[in-house]
């Protein structure tokens, strides 16, 4: 049956993705979301600091908390876009992808695999980089309760959770990005 597929690196997981896997239910509402964590392979770096299977576990909080049926997995880069769709689609299977990523989208179209475009959902607000860089910001205070209120603007509160008990907001002090907020 048909499914529709999410792919990225959520690098965390935020509200954004959460819109997303949201939109990609409402395709097939009695089909579980296909969920491709990509860059597999990537952990512990500034761009990656968590693990496929932290990845993973951050989502499946999220899913559990809503009530969503998720299957997951994961799909290392081959950093060859021409050969990328036919990589990934070993790993995800059939189905639509949903994303609101252009360039994605472009590649699996010209690949001929269905694609439904989502616009995007506060985009400047929930790139990726601007979540981590609040996280990293707050990787050295020591108030549960403050890390809360604020990273729930951006991350669900089921993955800040996990970030909290499973100390892996810490780990984002050890960077330099060279990437300054602001």
């Amino acid at each position: 049956m048909a499914k529709a597929i999410v792919l990225g690196r959520f690098q965390p997981f935020h509200n954004g993705h959460a819109f997303l896997v949201k939109k990609a239910a409402e395709l097939y509402p009695n089909e579980p979301v296909m969920i491709a964590i990509g860059s597999a392979q990537a952990e512990w770096e500034p761009n990656n600091p968590w693990s496929a299977q932290d990845r993973e576990s951050m989502i499946r909080a999220w899913a559990d908390s809503v009530g969503f049926e998720v299957q997951l997995c994961t799909i290392e880069d081959i950093n060859d876009p021409p050969n990328w769709v036919g990589h990934a689609r070993q790993h995800h299977g059939e189905g639509t992808l949903v994303t609101s990523d252009a360039a994605t989208s472009a590649l699996y179209g010209e690949a001929n695999f269905p694609v439904h475009n989502v616009d995007l959902n506060e985009r400047e607000r929930l790139e990726g980089w601007r979540v981590r860089q609040t996280a990293k910001m707050l990787s050295t205070v020591y108030d549960d309760d403050a890390v809360v209120e604020v990273l729930c603007a951006s991350v669900p509160r089921e993955v800040v959770d996990w970030l909290i008990s499973n100390d892996a907001i810490f780990r984002l002090s050890t960077f330099e990005t060279g990437v300054h907020a602001g």
